[in-house]
């Protein structure tokens, strides 16, 4: 029996409602091929695929069809110039979640940057935001010549290890902390940054995130049971002149900037993500 030509298995998969890229990427990691090799698809597309490809693509195409995100099923995601590994055990970041790293990175340029500028990135789950941190301080155009340590903190052991294993890949030095947000936190920092759980427990838009943890995703009857805490507890672990900075829901903004005024932070401000939205809020601790 011929197997199924490139262009045949990616028409195939289309029938099952996949997106044509989903599926060209699903063929990539099939073959075992990166994931910029689309255009050796389209090169090749008369080739016959290989059976232990076609049935790998046909497994994907199904997982994908039921719903499970293509970054669990190929194992990996980009994120601000990194490839992280992903799977079930820790959310998928979102290229929104780039605007709190840029955020926090114009701060860390500021000329009255103290000499000791530490990092603590709360909820870290797959490592996104204080590898992308610590990769563009050590990589990026502006090199903090500065001494910044960056700690990361989740409370769960499996997210944890995920982490550790994309700073390995990545060569980059960050410490890890199995915590419930600041329990088992010491030491003071220049800037604290979190995209905690901010999802409503009944919010109807869960049922599209089933495949990722849920106690990642939801924090009280309004989604901002977590970001209260952190802003109540922040102050005691900033140094003075230091900034807490926030991801939020799409309609959050008014609220947690209320939280932050009302705790004695200033210089509140919120940051637009990708699609214009307010998906940041921040402010300085006076000290």
């Amino acid at each position: 029996m011929n197997q199924p030509t490139v262009a045949q298995a990616l028409a195939a998969a289309q029938t099952l409602g996949l997106e044509r890229l989903d599926a060209q990427l699903l063929l990539l990691h099939a073959l075992g091929k990166p994931a910029d090799a689309r255009a050796w698809l389209l090169a090749h597309d008369t080739d016959e695929l290989p059976e232990a490809a076609a049935l790998h693509l046909r497994a994907f195409s199904l997982r994908r069809a039921s719903g499970e995100p293509l970054a669990y099923i190929v194992g990996s995601t980009a994120f601000f110039g990194l490839t992280l590994k992903v799977d079930s055990r820790v959310l998928i970041p979102r290229p929104d979640t780039e605007t709190l790293v840029q955020w926090s990175l114009d701060l860390l340029q500021m000329p009255s940057l103290p000499l000791v500028s530490d990092i603590l990135d709360l909820g870290t789950g797959s490592g996104a935001i204080a590898l992308a941190i610590a990769h563009s301080l050590a990589h990026g155009p502006h090199p903090v010549s500065r001494q910044t340590r960056v700690v990361a903190v989740d409370a769960s052991a499996d997210a944890l290890s995920v982490a550790r294993e994309n700073a390995r890949r990545s060569g980059l030095d960050v410490q890890f902390i199995q915590s419930r947000w600041f329990d088992k936190v010491s030491g003071h920092f220049f800037l604290i940054v979190s995209n905690p759980p901010y999802i409503a427990n009944a919010d109807p838009h869960l049922a599209a995130l089933q495949h990722e943890p849920q106690m990642a995703l939801t924090a009280g009857a309004d989604g901002l049971d977590d970001i209260r805490q952190i802003v109540r507890q922040a102050p005691e672990y900033l140094q003075p002149g230091g900034w807490l900075l926030l991801e939020h829901g799409y309609d959050q903004a008014v609220a947690v900037g209320k939280l932050l005024v009302q705790r004695g932070f200033t210089q509140i401000q919120s940051r637009r993500d990708l699609a214009g939205i307010e998906r940041c809020s921040g402010g300085e601790w006076p000290g």
